[in-house]
């Protein structure tokens, strides 16, 4: 039977087009599926904030931040758990994955024309011992431009090998099935969809048209993960983070939904880890939400007091932006699916971001002057839309207003007025001098020894109830899924590998459905600005072997 391609590519998102502009520069032949419209070109990656997990950066010495490859590496496996069997692979795409952050990962993007922000940011600090999770110094480079910016050479790279007769791109196509002969993967079949006009993230038509199939020496798989399918999360859930919350959020549209995941292992593929996944605790809906159930994360700084639904501050070191699945644990033994951040003016000023490309008009567009703006007093203007209409917030003058509001909110009476001022004066008189057996304040304090925390993203510390800083602020939290840890067994040459871990020919995987290399390269637990680099890295090598296999 003749071949239609060199290799089948399934899934358009970034790791999907590094591995196709990999490929078409190797001079392979490239069909590229992807069952969304073409506006949806680049996947997830379009709406991130575009933070990358760099080590040993120039932005990072010029701000004075000691970072080296072992003490990135030590925060890795400290982060990540391996204890099981499969995460041997797993485990040596991670020692390649630092190898890569801190080595030519910065100079491949500068030459692409990827810039970065000057100030790095200190995303997920795990806040336990030096071998736990979390990082050990700022590593989270934001990219000049977030998501789009970082996709932008990407796409142009498969343009051009589009132009020049290398690449066919075939939107509307969702596979159905995998098929081998010889004993190699080498056929895709599934659904034509009918045409569909829906903007980026808006739901599609699943009306079927008619069905293709296509034929060639290698297929890679990067059609993403499971979180816009909360049946499958919550199938996925592991007791150890208790039961699933009865409400959750999206941060991904419905169409990340898993079921190529499935095509794989009828095809013999084997999914390892499952029970992985990263899921936010500080998402809010979205006001003007573009698919169902669409929510933000917010990038909180240290100084919002963080309650469950009954009122009571979180445990140490549960702290906003240090440990995120230590607080889902946490947050499903409350028997509630929400938390609480109170705060005042002054704290969501300069300590409230909301993630992604949509939310960030200053950095999208690559406005100096916009990004100017963040050090002028005031609240920012996405913020201040979510502040003044969104569904999770309330204002008010004085503590008995404000536990009103949000008892309101819950349409439940948990919050107790007089216990809600006593944990707030609590904290507040902590801040009366430079010193607090607080470890909250202690890590604000913290935090502000730290150049970049203390330009952009922390307040200056000052009681809660101070009324210069008023009004007070609660925002209400919710679950917010996102991405799945675990995905399809690869080798370090991203070969899928079958149950029985021999090399299942023909077959690659890659990004978040490769478990971003190895069927987990994150372990239990994933560092910051990990989840873009590992598309890059884990698409890269995809490409490149697929290339190499079918020269």
């Amino acid at each position: 039977m003749a071949l239609d391609a060199d290799v089948i590519v399934i899934g358009a998102g970034l790791a999907g087009l590094v591995a196709t502009a990999e490929l078409a520069e190797a001079g392979r032949r490239v069909i590229l599926l992807d069952q969304e419209p073409a506006a949806s070109l680049g996947g997830q990656a379009h709406w991130s904030l575009g933070g990358l997990f760099l080590v040993g950066s120039p932005e990072q010495r010029r701000l004075r931040i000691r970072d080296s490859h072992a003490l990135a590496r030590q925060d890795w496996l400290g982060t990540a758990g391996f204890d099981r069997p499969e995460d041997a692979w797993a485990r040596r795409w991670a020692e390649a994955y630092v190898d890569f952050a801190a080595g030519e990962n910065r100079a491949w993007l500068r030459a692409l024309g990827v810039r970065f922000l000057p100030v790095v940011g200190w995303a997920e600090r795990g806040g336990a011992l030096a071998d736990g999770p979390g990082n050990s110094v700022p590593r989270f480079h934001i990219v000049w431009g977030t998501g789009p910016g970082l996709l932008e050479p990407f796409v142009r790279r498969v343009r051009a090998a589009v132009a020049a007769g290398l690449v066919d791109p075939r939107f509307r196509h969702r596979v159905t099935g995998l098929a081998a002969s010889a004993g190699a993967v080498d056929t895709v079949t599934g659904e034509v969809l009918v045409p569909s006009g829906a903007a980026r993230g808006e739901a599609a038509s699943r009306e079927v048209a008619g069905r293709f199939e296509l034929r060639a020496r290698a297929v890679l798989v990067t059609s993403g993960g499971i979180g816009g399918n909360h049946d499958l999360v919550r199938a996925a859930w592991p007791a150890r983070l208790g039961a699933p919350p009865g409400r959750m959020l999206s941060g991904v549209p419905a169409h990340v939904d898993g079921l190529m995941l499935g095509v794989a292992v009828r095809a013999g593929a084997a999914l390892v880890n499952g029970d992985r996944m990263w899921h936010y605790t500080e998402g809010i809906a979205n006001r003007d939400p573009l698919w169902a159930r669409h929510g933000i994360r917010v990038l909180p700084g240290p100084s919002p007091l963080w309650l469950d639904a009954r009122g009571r501050r979180l445990p140490v070191p549960l702290f906003p932006g240090f440990d995120t699945l230590g607080t889902l644990e946490h947050i499903g033994t409350t028997g509630y699916d929400h938390t609480w951040f109170v705060l005042n003016r002054r704290i969501i000023e300069k300590e409230f971001t909301l993630s992604g490309s949509a939310h960030n008009p200053d950095l999208t567009g690559r406005s100096l002057r916009g990004v100017l703006r963040r050090l002028l007093p005031g609240v920012p203007g996405p913020v201040r839309e979510h502040l003044d209409h969104g569904p999770d917030f309330v204002v008010a003058g004085d503590l008995y207003d404000l536990a009103r509001a949000m008892n309101a909110k819950a349409r439940a009476r948990l919050i107790d007025t007089a216990e809600l001022r006593r944990v707030v004066e609590a904290r507040d008189s902590q801040l009366a001098n430079p010193f607090a057996k607080d470890l909250q304040v202690t890590a604000l304090h913290g935090a502000r020894r730290y150049l970049g925390d203390r330009l952009v993203r922390t307040a200056a510390p000052h009681r809660i109830l101070d009324p210069d800083a008023a009004p007070l602020i609660a925002v209400r939290l919710s679950v917010l899924t996102r991405k799945s840890l675990g995905g399809l067994h690869t080798d370090l040459s991203a070969r899928v590998l079958r149950p029985d871990g021999s090399v299942l020919d023909g077959l690659y995987a890659a990004g978040e459905a490769a478990g971003f290399g190895g069927g987990g390269v994150h372990g239990y637990r994933s560092l910051e600005g990990t989840f873009l680099g590992g598309c890059l890295f884990s698409g890269r090598v995809a490409g490149r072997a697929a290339a190499e296999a079918t020269a």
